[in-house]
Formats: C-alpha cells, structure tokens, sequence
C-alpha cells in the first residue's frame, strides 16, 4: 500500500494546481517526489478539547492515514499541556497549499541559500532540498525531540539540510548570511537576527500577529542598511506562535472575576473583530489585551476581551432590530470603547484589506503603514 503514495502525491499537486495555489514546475516537482508520509508517521485527531494520537496500525487505518496525509490538510504532531493541564498543539505539517503558496512567494532561485524557522516535520525542508540541493537549506527549531526526528526521517528519504535545535528568534549565525528566510510560525516583531543574517537584497516572509493573535504574512525585502520593508500579502496565512520555552506554552492568565459590571450597548459589529479590523483593533488597545469567544453548541455567542489588570468586557453577538449589540463591562478601563475609537479610524481609511498594509522592520524599530512607508497612518510594533 506504501507504494501507493506516488499516485496521491501526484493527485495532491493536480489539486494544488487546479486551485490556483500551485503555479511552477520545479515545485510541482517537488511535492510528487517528497513522501509525505514518511515525515508524517502519526498525527493527532482533535476531539472536544482534548487530542488522540492516531498511529496507523492496520490496511485500513493505513489507507486512510495515506489518504490524509496526501490531502490538502494541516496535520497536528506534538501537543504538550499548559499551566492549566489543557492539551495545546505546539508542532504540526502545515496545509500543503499554504506552504507551496509561501515557497512560491518566496521567489527562490537555484544557488539560493534558505533559512527556515519552525522545522516541525521537516516536509517543508524536504521540498526546499528537493528545488535547491539539501546543503542549501538550514531549518531550526525549539524542541530536540522534534528537530532530531525530523533529521531521522529526513535522512530515511535521502535529505540531510542542516538541522538545528535553538530559539528562532536568534536565527542561525553560523551559517548566515541567507538569501531567503521564512517562518512557519508567528511573531509579534520581526527578530533583529534575522535582518542582520538576510542578505541585501534578500527576502523574509513570515507571519506577523500582535496581542490579539490578528495578523498575516508579510514579505519583507532587506535593503542595504540593516532594515527590511514590504507588504502584507493579500492572502491569508496564520502560524502557531515562536516560542522560547521548549518545556512549556507560556504564563497562565489570571482569573478574571466577571460578576457585576455595567452594561450599555454598542453600533459595533462584534464579528468584525473575526476579520482585518482586528489587526489594527489590537494597536488601539492597551498592551496585555486577550481577546476569546462564547461559544455555544459551537457557535460563538459573545467576543470577549480581558487585560491583566482585570478589566474585561463581553458583547453579544446578536444585535437588536436597530443594530446594536449588548455589552458587559468592568475594570479601570472600557476595553469596548478602545474597540470603539479603532472602528472609527478604521472606517475613515476605507476599511483596508490586507494588501494595503506595510511593514518596515530594523532591529530596534519597526513600524506598520498604510498604503507606503511614509504614510500618515502608521502604528509601532513592540520589539
């Protein structure tokens, strides 16, 4: 049956082409001959709030591995518990489409050098080594366990980049400096390490989100002096966040005490914080701002949003006859009416969608704009 994975590999880059997500040869080329499923030997199922691990262990459970493997899906690989016991998934080998969409923007050519941050299964590795040769390609990542079962596997299909396990934040000196960096994880600034170890001229793609885990890909050019600048792309692509801990998923949130409060209503739109408004919502609240959902029987029933120091609010995602939505409120200060001032601003502009958006990053500032660099909305990014 193993066999077998050619013919799915070559029906997943018929379907990736078909789509629009795949466009060139070399990377067709790259997704019929790397197996997947080698990279991939199990994957966790998520059920409620919890994640079984699936193994393949018979020609059923086999088949049906194969076939998601060589299907257009995001695969969870490692999970670990958070301060509160809940199961997180902190590794995974991301939807085909988004990561041949990313090598394609990337624009890579033979010769090229490629630093990628978030090793993961190793599947985007392979296909950087199936275009560029192996000792092109240097992929880090935080955990050992992932980055020397990656090695393992890779090695099994007859690839050998260099692997690392370090922060990514740092980049990978050693080996700098790159022609192309990209991340398969988020950050909420981009790291002075990888400006400094980008060649001039070079480009780093990566996912940029802010508190409110609101934000997109941007690709970035560095220019001759240590600073990169470019454009959000105008399609859509998230990433599990960088992490600096290999042992846990960060410091647990305080309990919110949300009895009482004060209530009034609002003409915003609480689903619009599930778009782009979001993005630049999360720039006009104070720092240490979550933002979560009421979900019932799977539907989210209210946007809720909470500060550390304990001020917090919860609007009603159904509205009145006139338009307007519940909201609960408390604490030092109305987070809503932050919202409020951001929806303002944001409607003013013409409600911009992702491709008007820019970022121009050096190592000690950066800022987003809209429209160019030297427009007159602009807002910091915290380094």
């Amino acid at each position: 049956m193993i066999e077998e994975w050619q013919t799915r590999a070559e029906r997943l880059a018929d379907k990736l082409a078909a789509d629009g997500d795949l466009h060139y040869d070399e990377w067709r080329a790259a997704v019929c001959a790397v197996p997947r499923h080698e990279l991939v030997p199990r994957y966790y199922e998520q059920e409620g709030p919890t994640y079984r691990l699936v193994t393949p262990d018979d020609d059923a459970s086999r088949r049906a591995w194969l076939d998601l493997v060589y299907s257009d899906t995001t695969l969870t690989t490692a999970v670990v518990a958070d301060s509160f016991g809940r199961q997180v998934p902190v590794s995974s080998s991301t939807k085909p489409d988004l990561m041949v969409r990313m090598l394609e923007a990337l624009d890579v050519h033979d010769g090229h050098t490629v630093l990628e941050v978030g090793t993961g299964t190793g599947y985007n590795a392979a296909l950087l080594s199936h275009r560029l040769g192996a000792d092109r390609v240097f992929s880090i990542d935080l955990r050992p366990e992932l980055v020397d079962a990656a090695a393992d596997r890779l090695a099994t299909i007859g690839y050998r980049p260099v692997l690392r396990a370090v922060d990514g934040s740092g980049g990978l000196a050693e080996h700098a400096p790159y022609d192309r960096i990209m991340a398969t994880c988020s950050v909420a600034a981009i790291p002075g390490a990888w400006i400094e170890q980008a060649v001039p001229g070079g480009l780093i793609l990566v996912d940029v989100e802010g508190q409110l885990s609101a934000g997109n890909l941007v690709l970035l050019r560095r220019g001759d002096e240590l600073m990169a600048e470019g454009r959000f792309l105008d399609w859509y692509g998230r990433f599990m966040p960088l992490r600096h801990d290999a042992t846990g998923v960060g410091q647990p949130w305080p309990t919110v005490d949300r009895s009482g409060g004060d209530e009034r209503t609002t003409a915003v739109n609480p689903a619009e914080l599930d778009g782009e408004f979001r993005f630049l919502a999360q720039f006009r609240l104070p720092a240490g701002t979550r933002h979560t959902l009421t979900v019932d029987d799977g539907a989210p029933t209210a946007t809720c949003l909470t500060h550390r120091d304990g001020s917090w609010c919860s609007v009603d995602r159904t509205g009145s006859e006139s338009g307007r939505y519940r909201v609960h409120h408390a604490g030092s200060r109305d987070l809503w009416a932050d919202v409020e001032h951001a929806h303002d601003e944001w409607a003013t502009m013409g409600a911009p969608a992702w491709h008007r958006f820019g970022l121009t990053a050096t190592p000690t500032t950066q800022r987003v704009w809209l429209d160019s660099p030297d427009s007159e909305h602009t807002w910091n990014l915290t380094i």
